[in-house]
């Protein structure tokens, strides 16, 4: 039986990334499926302007990009945020992405996180990515903050929040339901 894949990053370009740590922890807590966790430091591209696309074209990475969330049956990202909103290197990402069609998310099942050294745990750009990725794609199953990474997380025990692990498995099994039935 093929497994399903999941495509799964954080949403930033920090090396040192809590947020891509979170990501593949986040995925790696669902059974009996392929995960393909990937870095944005290798879709790095010229900053996104209509005037960049006239001269140069769409890039190939953004292509690159566009066919890994085609190619997958569930998505997860832990969004990083960068005063009150996404970071530099994720928008810019997402601009050129979005240049290629109409379509970005292809309804896929979608996992949104965010996680942060600070007490919100990026709350503002999980709510503003909520807002705008439930509009765009029917199928975003939920959303969930991390606060205080560092004190909230354990890397062999993963989140130590009891709550907040608890929110966790119940939006895994959301997610795991709606990728084996899309």
């Amino acid at each position: 039986m093929m497994k399903h894949k999941i495509l799964a990053f954080g949403a930033s370009s920090s090396r040192q990334s809590i947020n891509k740590q979170f990501a593949a922890y986040v995925a790696s807590q669902l059974d009996d499926v392929q995960i393909n966790l990937i870095d944005l430091n290798d879709f790095e591209m010229p900053l996104f302007s209509v005037d960049k696309e006239a001269d140069i074209g769409i890039p190939e990475l953004a292509h690159a990009f566009k066919r890994l969330i085609k190619d997958a049956d569930g998505v997860i990202i832990s969004l990083a945020e960068h005063n009150g909103s996404y970071s530099a290197a994720y928008k810019n990402i997402f601009d050129w992405v979005s240049r290629i069609e109409k379509e970005f998310w292809y309804d896929k099942p979608l996992l949104l996180l965010a996680t942060s050294p600070g007490p919100r745990g990026g709350m503002r750009v999980l709510d503003h990515a909520s807002k705008a990725y439930g509009y765009a794609n029917k199928s975003l199953v939920g959303s969930l903050s991390l606060p205080i990474f560092h004190k909230n997380f354990d890397v062999t025990k993963g989140i130590l929040n009891e709550g907040l692990a608890k929110e966790l498995q119940e939006l895994l099994i959301k997610f795991h339901e709606k990728v084996l039935t899309t």
